[in-house]
């Protein structure tokens, strides 16, 4: 099979869908068995997912073989400035992790991933505030939007039939530091992969990218575990050793979690803008909708009305410059 075909790319794509999907559902049982937001483990759960998803890159970089690719991969060369630079992007990436595990699993699972979709808000002040590159005025347009999907799916009718604000503030609370910490990963990850000739080129790859973020995220949120719960570290352990649901959906999710991103990472090298733009909106609605139907929790009108507007906001965000600039040539040639 050729790297990059036509039969390549719809592998890819089928097993990153597939993957997400999966890993929404292993997620939710995990925290359901772990005792929920309530329980104790949240921050020990979502660590262990990323100390999953090293030990895997650990051992592809023992055998030097990626099963997924089938190709050659050991783990790479890197100078200290480098890894001063993978701990940053890393450190944005396990809180982002971190945060989408509280919110995907706090409330429902709809809403979870509403907020998420919110992303494109949080990266649109990150990059204005601190990084001073704001968004053009095609993708600010698309930004309220997005929040009025976000909107929608908080109201809830009250006895009286007037609706009124109405959802889970952990998952909102979680799901904003999520979102505001890939926006401060998706800068970081940007001014690293600019140097080409540098640490791209010492990096070695998409596999070897992903694997140095687990690992590093691993390394950055375990004594952050340890810190919020260590205390309950060995009811933990009795928990995983005893309750077998608990242990099984929780390695699971870590190695889902690892395999759709590794995955879409992938098809990022092979595939447009658009193309990617249109597989993330399709994406998030089969996930929004098949974690829905896997675990029995029907959506209501306003998670329905309120995720269909915005991810569409989401999507008009992401293709907003390519719409300008395809229509602009055209106004200039009808004046």
């Amino acid at each position: 099979m050729k790297e990059g075909g036509a039969t390549y790319l719809g592998l890819c794509f089928s097993f990153w869908y597939i993957g997400n999907y999966l890993y929404n559902i292993y997620n939710k049982q995990a925290v359901v068995e772990g005792g929920g937001k309530e329980g104790p483990f949240m921050v020990t759960i979502a660590t262990m997912q990323l100390v999953i998803g090293a030990v895997y890159a650990l051992t592809v970089w023992l055998i030097g073989l990626n099963p997924i690719t089938f190709s050659k991969q050991t783990m790479p060369k890197l100078t200290a400035a480098d890894y001063k630079g993978l701990t940053i992007l890393a450190f944005w990436s396990a809180m982002a992790h971190a945060g989408s595990v509280f919110a995907l699993t706090a409330g429902s699972p709809a809403f979870g991933q509403i907020v998420k979709a919110a992303e494109p808000v949080f990266a649109a002040i990150i990059g204005t505030l601190i990084y001073s590159k704001p968004p053009t005025m095609a993708k600010a347009f698309c930004l309220p939007v997005i929040v009025l999907g976000v909107g929608i799916a908080c109201l809830k009718p009250g006895p009286d039939g007037k609706y009124k604000m109405e959802f889970d503030v952990t998952a909102l609370v979680a799901g904003s530091i999520a979102n505001a910490a890939a926006a401060f990963r998706g800068s970081e990850n940007a001014k690293l992969m600019a140097d080409k000739e540098g640490i791209v080129k010492r990096i070695d790859g998409v596999g070897n990218q992903f694997a140095l973020s687990q690992v590093l995220g691993a390394l950055v949120l375990l004594p952050v575990a340890f810190a919020m719960e260590g205390a309950a570290l060995p009811d933990f352990v009795t928990l995983a050793k005893t309750n077998k649901a608990f242990g099984y959906n929780l390695l699971m999710a870590g190695l889902t979690f690892y395999g759709y991103n590794e995955l879409s990472t992938m098809t990022i090298k092979y595939t447009s803008a658009v193309t990617m733009s249109v597989a993330n909106t399709a994406k998030r609605v089969i996930v929004i909708v098949g974690v829905a139907m896997a675990l029995g929790i029907p959506l209501t009108k306003e998670e329905i009305t309120g995720s269909a507007i915005s991810i569409s906001g989401v999507f008009l965000y992401s293709v907003a410059d390519m719409i300008k600039a395809k229509l602009m040539p055209a106004k200039a040639k009808s004046s």
